[in-house]
């Protein structure tokens, strides 16, 4: 018998929502639609609980890295699911993992994502700016 994963399952239609979102970004940009890809790309904006970046090591009182990592969290409690990744030089988004967990579980990641999905993933991070 296989039980409920009610985190993964949220997991899973948090994916769906992205995707759907930038579906709708992307036919906007195909049709030059400078309306719906501004309403597009609000909604994305407006989407996450927040975002979030950090940094690595350095020196106290000496130059702050760049940040390196980011965080967006989609929702919270039980379940709560979040998109985590590296930061490229220009801190654009190299890559990102859907992470979802429920109370007094540990952060995993949602595996078995099509390259579709994690195009899509992918090009919803890069809609923020992680930058200072």
């Amino acid at each position: 018998m296989q039980t409920e994963n009610h985190a993964q399952d949220q997991a899973r239609a948090q994916l769906e929502s992205i995707a759907e979102m930038v579906k709708a970004l992307r036919e906007a940009e195909e049709a030059g639609d400078n309306t719906a890809r501004e309403q597009a790309e609000q909604t994305i904006h407006e989407d996450p609980l927040s975002v979030e970046v950090r940094s690595g090591w350095y020196v106290p009182g000496g130059e702050v890295a760049a940040p390196e990592e980011f965080q967006i969290l989609l929702c919270t409690g039980g379940p709560a699911v979040r998109i985590r990744g590296t930061l490229g030089r220009f801190g654009e988004p190299d890559d990102a993992r859907l992470e979802y967990q429920d109370w007094f579980t540990p952060w995993q990641p949602l595996e078995g994502l099509t390259a579709e999905e994690g195009e899509a993933l992918l090009d919803y991070c890069r809609r923020f700016y992680f930058g200072e």
